[in-house]
C-alpha cells in the first residue's frame, strides 16, 4: 500500500487581554502560500522535536517570554485533505494564554504581527489562511469555557493582580459586564481560587485596592458562569 507523505505542524492560538481587549497574534503571512494574508503563527515539527517542543519554541520566537510561565495547551488535530495547498499537512493546534506583551516582532517567515481583537476576526470567517478561522474558533470557545470551571483566567493575569483586574479579564474573555461586588464575593470564597498577598495598590485608581495571587486549586466549586 503507498503512503502520501505528508508533514506535522504546530499552529498557535496566542490571546491576551490587552486594555480590556480579548486579542490574538496574527502574522502576516511573508511568504506562500497565502503570502499577504493574516494567520495563526506556527511551523513545521523538526526532526528531533516533539510537538510540544516545536509548540514551546515558536511560542517564545513569537511572544519573546519563557514559555514556561505561560499556559500552553493542546486543542485538536486537524487533518483535512487540501487545507494547505502544500500538500497534506496535519496541523496540532496549541491555546497559549500569556499576560499583557509588548508589540511582536514578526519571524522569519512573516511579514509583520500584531495583536488584533478577536471579535473582529471571528466576525470575518475569510480573514485568515488555511483553515485557521476554525482552528482560532475552537480554541476561543476553550478557553472561555474553561474560565467556568478552572482558574485559568490567573494566566492572563500579572504574578499579582486585583479582583478588579481579574474581573476585567473575564469581561473581556467572555464579551459580558459581570457585577463587581457578585464577582468579589465569588471570587473570594471560592476555595483555592485567589489568595491575598498581604499588600495592595492604587494602580485601580481610587482607593487602594487588595493584591491577590492564584491559588492552588485545580478546579473552581462552585463553578463562575457566564450567565
Amino acid at each position: 500500500m503507498d503512503f502520501e507523505p505528508m508533514g506535522v505542524a504546530c499552529d498557535l492560538v496566542i490571546l491576551t487581554v490587552r486594555d480590556g481587549s480579548f486579542e490574538v497574534l496574527l502574522i502576516r503571512r511573508g511568504i506562500a502560500p497565502h503570502r499577504g494574508r493574516w494567520a495563526l503563527p506556527g511551523g513545521f515539527v523538526r526532526p528531533a522535536e516533539d510537538l510540544e517542543q516545536t509548540a514551546r519554541r515558536e511560542l517564545a520566537e513569537e511572544t519573546g517570554v519563557d514559555s514556561d510561565r505561560i499556559h500552553l495547551e493542546q486543542v485538536a488535530t486537524y487533518g483535512e485533505p487540501g487545507r494547505d495547498p502544500r500538500g497534506r499537512v496535519i496541523s496540532v493546534a496549541y491555546l497559549a494564554l500569556v499576560p499583557d506583551l509588548p508589540v511582536p516582532v514578526a519571524g522569519s517567515d512573516a511579514a509583520s504581527a500584531s495583536w488584533i481583537p478577536v471579535a473582529d476576526v471571528l466576525a470575518d470567517p475569510g480573514r485568515l489562511a488555511f483553515d485557521h478561522h476554525r482552528i482560532l474558533a475552537d480554541a476561543v470557545e476553550r478557553a472561555r469555557a474553561k474560565l467556568e470551571y478552572s482558574p485559568l483566567a490567573t494566566a492572563f493575569c500579572a504574578d499579582e493582580f486585583t479582583i478588579s483586574e481579574l474581573r476585567g479579564v473575564y469581561e473581556a474573555v467572555w464579551g459580558v459586564a459581570l457585577d463587581p461586588r457578585n464577582f468579589h464575593r465569588k471570587a473570594t470564597r471560592t476555595e483555592g481560587f485567589v489568595e491575598p498577598v498581604g499588600a495592595t495598590t492604587t494602580r485601580d485608581g481610587g482607593r487602594p485596592a487588595q493584591l491577590f495571587r492564584r491559588g492552588a486549586a485545580t478546579t473552581l466549586h462552585p463553578p463562575l458562569t457566564r450567565a
